[in-house]
């Protein structure tokens, strides 16, 4: 597949770089507001990532799921911490949509209620 076709290109030094050079104000404040996230804190790293790992599966970033699965694990993390953290993620996901399902029954009854009203 050419490059251009891929639906995710991958993740390069250049990219990076042009992304610097384009906006370097945010793309040097982004990375030292990430620093100052991860860093050893109340939380330790591992944890952080562990955190970024399953957030990553639910905003579904592909290049986030790679590169927090790699810092995890460069932190310490177990690949049975990273699938467990990802089961997390999908039990969240899944368990919103199951607890919006209260707008639809909602909404249901709304206009269930208004069509017997005009009946």
């Amino acid at each position: 597949m050419p490059p251009q076709d891929q639906l995710y290109p991958p993740s390069t030094r250049e990219m990076a770089e042009e992304r610097k050079r384009l906006a370097p104000g945010p793309a040097q404040a982004f990375r030292a507001f990430s620093q100052s996230v991860f860093a050893e804190g109340a939380l330790p790293t591992s944890t952080k990532q562990l955190i970024a790992v399953a957030v990553a599966h639910v905003t579904q970033c592909p290049y986030c799921i790679r590169g927090h699965t790699n810092a995890a694990l460069q932190h310490g993390a177990t690949a049975e911490q990273i699938m467990e953290a990802i089961w997390v993620a999908a039990e969240m996901r899944a368990g919103a949509a199951y607890a919006h399902s209260a707008l639809a029954l909602d909404t249901i009854a709304h206009v269930q209620g208004e069509a017997s009203e005009r009946s």
